[in-house]
């Protein structure tokens, strides 16, 4: 499923936290032998006010096999382009960690 969203979107809550992010992109990229998903966002202030700050996040599927025979072994954890040694369950989370790392939300 290739999905291009573009800019503005979403407000999410996590963990009794508000989170707000402006999400500028979201891309499924690749064939052949890999695939990647990357969403990009902009952090807000405390004040809830749009920050000029971004999070680039990732993740990969290792796929083999051509047409029919493709398969891919699952897509790995969400990363931070940032710290890529941190891995995280879903994009929100990622996002979120990101955004406090840089003292926003």
């Amino acid at each position: 499923m290739k999905k291009v969203l573009s800019i503005l979107l979403v407000l999410f809550t996590t963990i009794g936290c508000a989170n707000a992010y402006q999400v500028l992109s979201s891309k499924e990229l690749g064939q052949g032998d890999a695939k990647n998903q990357n969403v990009v966002v902009k952090c807000t202030t405390d004040t809830g006010k749009v920050s000029n700050q971004t999070c680039s996040l990732r993740r990969y599927a290792k796929c083999t096999g051509t047409g029919k025979n493709k398969k891919c072994n699952g897509w790995q954890p969400w990363r931070d382009l940032r710290t890529p040694s941190n891995q995280y369950s879903d994009w929100r989370s990622a996002a979120s960690a990101c955004c406090r790392a840089k003292g926003l939300r």
